[in-house]
């Protein structure tokens, strides 16, 4: 009876079982979602190009302000096409993946599959950054003005930024804030500054730490899918969570960073609620510390509650709750006795989110245009798999693949809505994105490696004809 159980739980392996069914009656359906977010994609791309001052990338338009903000709307950079040392080796890790990954991930012992998404990831991303170079595409890529290190130098006393952090945040002051620093929590800047105090000053570094945080997200995913009770769709994920086009974003922003914070808070609390290490209640305060820190990281990570609701439902318990309460209250106290009101702060980002580029980037075009930024970011093996996470048989039962899939397309519909989130999606979305990427798992198997084929050729794609700003 247990290999048997074994064997349903593949699904797709079960001759006459409901998932093969299901797949030998509606194939349409993943080709037809892929064309459809491809065709959104398409559509993003020409209009800016149409001249139409209705649906515009960026009003007020002038030659200037094209180049630098619309080039390559809807994704944020230029147009330029370009090789760098970087190539063939993600054209080899692509390939290896493609050729080896969907069998590795259902071989390999779980905690060899784990660290070895990591590793992979992080090597993926290193070959796609270093397409562009080592300065440019890396070292040199948090080091602008408009940058969080810009502003690192200037933080003499921590107590003392801290008490005066919002009161620099609005602009056209001779001490605001530099874009990011002023658009983020303090959080950001301070994980920066301790970098920075334990000697690992420079781009290099700081590059270092968002490749090598944001890298082990597709690790939480899994971790958590896992915990959550579905080891068989944890390991169909894992490729896909490896070859992301991501990745591209990955390395660098600082919203990789934040990206694996916040995915290994709700891989914790999944370990939590399924009691699946020694200490459930211990787990769950760490899990509350990541989720609580990634609030003061950024302050739309407030919306990875999503997830973390759907964890418990999953879970079907509200155990942790409590624990991870306490420790994301503790984060939340130790800012305030600092200094720092997070409600003020968010209050006057909104004012000055509306000062700088964003006054000029219409709801018109970047309501529906910040979606295929995010179809660039996850590829379009995604779409194609979102129709099978809303079949009502899976979400009935719980299924913890369709139901976390769900729970950060619910995010980035609210944080869409906000208009707070116009452009430049494709990195501001990841820590919401990288939930969306386990999508894949639900695709007949048969199928995985002509996907994972998809989204290396668009990732590559996009990383040799545009250079990306992040």
């Amino acid at each position: 009876m247990l290999g048997a159980s074994a064997t349903f739980a593949e699904g797709d392996d079960v001759i006459g079982s409901p998932q093969r069914v299901e797949e030998r009656n509606f194939p349409y359906r993943d080709v037809v979602g892929a064309a459809l977010a491809l065709i959104l994609v398409g559509v993003a791309f020409v209009v800016p190009r149409l001249g139409n001052e209705t649906i515009t990338p960026i009003v007020n338009r002038t030659a200037e302000s094209v180049r630098d903000f619309a080039d390559a709307a809807p994704l944020f950079g230029f147009r330029d096409v370009h090789f760098g040392w970087g190539t063939p080796v993600a054209v080899a890790v692509a390939a290896a993946v493609v050729m080896w990954g969907p069998g590795l991930a259902q071989t390999l012992a779980w905690r060899r599959l784990t660290v070895g998404v990591w590793l992979v990831s992080a090597l993926w991303s290193m070959a796609l950054a270093l397409v562009d170079g080592w300065q440019r595409g890396f070292a040199g890529r948090l080091t602008s003005t408009d940058e969080y290190l810009h502003e690192v130098p200037r933080v003499t006393d921590i107590p003392a930024t801290l008490r005066g952090f919002a009161g620099r945040i609005l602009d056209l002051q001779a001490d605001s804030w530099t874009t990011h620093v002023s658009g983020h929590p303090p959080g950001a800047l301070l994980t920066f500054v301790w970098l920075d105090r334990i000697g690992l000053d420079g781009g290099a570094w700081a590059s270092a730490l968002c490749v090598a945080v944001g890298s082990s997200a597709g690790a939480a995913v899994i971790v958590a899918i896992r915990a959550l009770g579905d080891e068989a769709m944890a390991r169909r994920a894992a490729p896909f969570l490896v070859l992301a086009p991501a990745a591209i974003w990955v390395a660098v922003s600082a919203d990789a960073l934040f990206a694996g914070v916040v995915a290994w808070g709700i891989a914790l609390l999944a370990l939590s609620a399924t009691r699946a290490v020694p200490v459930p209640a211990l787990v769950a305060v760490a899990a509350g510390v990541l989720l609580g820190f990634g609030v003061y990281l950024s302050y739309g990570l407030t919306l990875m509650a999503i997830p973390a609701v759907a964890v418990l439902v999953i879970a079907r318990t509200a155990r942790p709750l409590v624990g991870a309460l306490v420790g994301a209250l503790a984060v939340a106290a130790v800012f305030t006795l600092y200094g720092f009101w997070w409600f003020d702060g968010y209050q006057l980002v909104q004012e000055r989110y509306y000062q700088g580029i964003a006054s000029d980037r219409p709801f018109a075009y970047w309501g529906w245009a910040n979606f295929a930024s995010l179809v660039c970011a996850v590829g379009l093996a995604v779409p194609a798999a979102l129709p099978r996470a809303f079949a009502w048989s899976r979400v009935r039962a719980l299924s913890p693949v369709p139901l976390l899939v769900l729970s950060a397309l619910l995010a980035v519909v609210i944080a869409d809505l906000s208009a707070l989130s116009k452009a430049e999606t494709e990195r501001i979305w990841l820590p919401f994105a990288v939930w969306l990427l386990a999508a894949p798992a639900l695709l007949p198997r048969g199928s995985h490696r002509f996907w994972l084929a998809v989204q290396a050729a668009g990732a590559l794609a996009v990383n040799h004809l545009l250079f990306t700003n992040w």
